[in-house]
């Protein structure tokens, strides 16, 4: 029997479909204080009060795969309205530049395959990036809005959806460390006008799908009840690409004890070292034995 005490309290993912008009930090404060202050509680991609859609919520023991989240490909839908520049390069800021130019479909769908692939991108003047020890966003507040340098990004795909004559909508799915604002702001330029983000809608992160979602107002009005409980999705929901390495009872408790395990026939590499249906750790293979990067005590 091991003596390593399972962490209290409920583990796994909440979904948690943001709404419009409040921050991600917010939307996270509202789980914490249904599931208990003791409770851990992280989220995996900041959203833009602004924006709606999914906001994967680790509770517990999923608080340690939430690296695994922000490195995940995340899907998009969005709105660009042309013809305004602002200085947050969305519809909350103020407007700094204006073009009667509006582009035809055509122009627009012609432009796009240039966005798609690794791409440089200047971050949005107001973002979380920090300069000198501030964010960036602080910075820009006090009118003194900082040169960032540019970033390659990956864009998997992005189409347009609908165009109309002030506005067009579009789909992508991108990488780490992409900027909506900053690639509705270049598309705009593209096609030889300014526009912003007139909305934004997270349709996915990793795994997680607006399917998976749950409204916020829902999950609050469900409160202590065993059906919140029930829409937690497990910790290794977001480990599946990851190859079980299934352990006897004893094989477990000398791994969640910082030992190496035998893993004869296992692939070197990273491994989801299970006992049963229980996570018990991440592990690294290497000379036909397992030892323990994380260990989960559930």
């Amino acid at each position: 029997m091991s003596d390593v005490a399972p962490a209290h309290g409920p583990h796994g993912w909440l979904v948690v479909d943001k709404p419009r008009g409040i921050t991600s930090a917010a939307a996270v404060a509202r789980i914490k204080s249904l599931v208990g202050r003791g409770a851990k509680v992280g989220h995996a991609g900041t959203l833009d009060p602004m924006a709606t859609g999914v906001l994967p919520v680790a509770i517990g023991e999923a608080t340690k795969t939430v690296s695994f989240m922000m490195d995940a490909p995340k899907r998009y839908r969005f709105g660009v309205r042309w013809g305004e520049q602002r200085d947050t390069d969305d519809a909350e800021g103020a407007v700094i530049e204006t073009s009667e130019s509006r582009p035809s479909r055509e122009a627009i769908a012609a432009a796009l395959p240039a966005f798609v692939g690794r791409i440089e991108q200047v971050p949005p003047a107001y973002s979380a990036l920090k300069v000198g020890g501030e964010r960036a966003y602080a910075l820009a507040r006090q009118g003194r809005a900082p040169e960032l340098a540019p970033r390659t990004v990956h864009i998997e795909r992005l189409t347009l959806t609908e165009a109309g004559d002030d506005e067009a909508a579009f789909a992508v799915e991108c990488g780490k460390g992409t900027y909506v604002r900053a690639l509705a702001r270049d598309i705009a330029r593209a096609v030889g006008t300014v526009g912003y983000v007139s909305w934004l809608h997270r349709a996915a992160v990793g795994p997680f799908t607006d399917g998976d979602a749950n409204p916020l107002d829902k999950l609050v009005a469900l409160g202590h009840s065993p059906d919140l409980a029930e829409s937690l999705l497990p910790v290794d929901a977001v480990l599946a690409d990851i190859p079980a390495l299934p352990l006897t009872a004893r094989e477990a408790d000398r791994l969640r004890h910082g030992q190496p395990v035998p893993a004869p026939g296992a692939e070197p590499g990273r491994v989801r070292a299970v006992a049963g249906s229980r996570l018990v750790a991440l592990a690294e293979v290497g000379a036909g034995r397992a030892r323990p990067l994380r260990v989960f005590n559930m």
